[in-house]
């Protein structure tokens, strides 16, 4: 892809970034990618309040990553497009990276020095 226009990136993260700056929301997102679910199933598996999870799948409906399907007095949530868990899988994949290499210099620094004063004592 093209460098993105300032608009573009205005949108993106006014649409986009917003909607995933939120943990409930992001694990929101992964519940509903193994299926679709009514509000009560995600309540139950998120152990957060009806009126929480609510608000939440509010703002992933008008930010366009959650679609609905009224069935009777209930509505039924679902992925509106399978790329955002794809996403967030990169970025996962991107954290647990930085995290190993995190990891490494902090086991690097641990180990004495030939010389050091700790290898003396």
């Amino acid at each position: 892809m093209d460098k993105p226009s300032s608009e573009e990136v205005e949108l993106l993260h006014s649409q986009v970034c917003s909607a995933l700056a939120d943990t409930t929301r992001v694990a929101i997102l992964y519940e509903l990618a193994g299926s679709p679910c009514y509000v009560s199933c995600l309540v139950e598996a998120l152990g957060q309040p009806q009126g929480t999870v609510s608000r939440h799948l509010k703002i992933l409906r008008e930010r366009g990553l959650v679609v609905t399907k009224r069935s009777a007095n209930k509505v039924l949530y679902q992925l509106r497009d399978r790329r955002v868990i794809d996403a967030l899988d990169l970025l996962r994949s991107i954290l647990h990276d930085q995290l190993l290499r995190q990891g490494e210099l902090a086991e690097r620094l641990r180990q004495p020095r030939r010389g050091s004063i700790s290898e003396e004592v």
